[in-house]
């Protein structure tokens, strides 16, 4: 009987000390329940000059100023 609770005392103390060692490790992401954890933020890249549609916008204003010819000259 002695070996029984000194068993039962041991699974407790190993559980009790399992649960701390793991509530300290903060890398592990953890959900609460069946729900997933959250997923971290994303990051924005940097947008070029390709890409930007601002800067796409103004050139084909250019380009297009550039093709249309010049208004007659008055005279």
């Amino acid at each position: 009987m002695l070996y029984l609770i000194a068993f039962a005392v041991a699974a407790v103390i190993a559980l009790l000390l399992w649960r701390a060692m793991s509530a300290d490790r903060a890398d592990v992401p953890r959900g609460t329940g069946t729900t997933p954890p959250a997923a971290p933020p994303r990051r924005t890249r940097p947008t070029g000059p390709d890409d930007d549609p601002d800067f796409l916008r103004s050139l084909d204003e250019s380009m297009r100023r550039d093709d249309d010819p010049p208004p007659p000259a008055k005279d």
